[in-house]
């Protein structure tokens, strides 16, 4: 059961949707209308954006810290 608390920001979630080219399907913050293939993109982006963070020493979007 999910606990309703999203890891992501909707800001984050909204800017990888347009860059993936679906964020015309998302209607404030509801994703029913995006195809599980699109939401799959979104994780896959999302993924290799906290490991660019990590690799580059940020702090992930989340605001946790890479591990040292």
């Amino acid at each position: 059961m999910a606990s309703g608390k999203s890891l992501m920001s909707e800001q984050l979630k909204l800017r990888l949707a347009r860059e993936l080219g679906f964020a015309d399907r998302i209607e404030g913050g509801y994703y029913g209308n995006v195809s599980s293939r699109n939401c799959g993109k979104l994780v896959r982006q999302a993924i290799e954006h906290v490991e660019k963070s990590f690799a580059q020493g940020q702090p992930a979007p989340g605001g946790g810290r890479p591990a040292k």
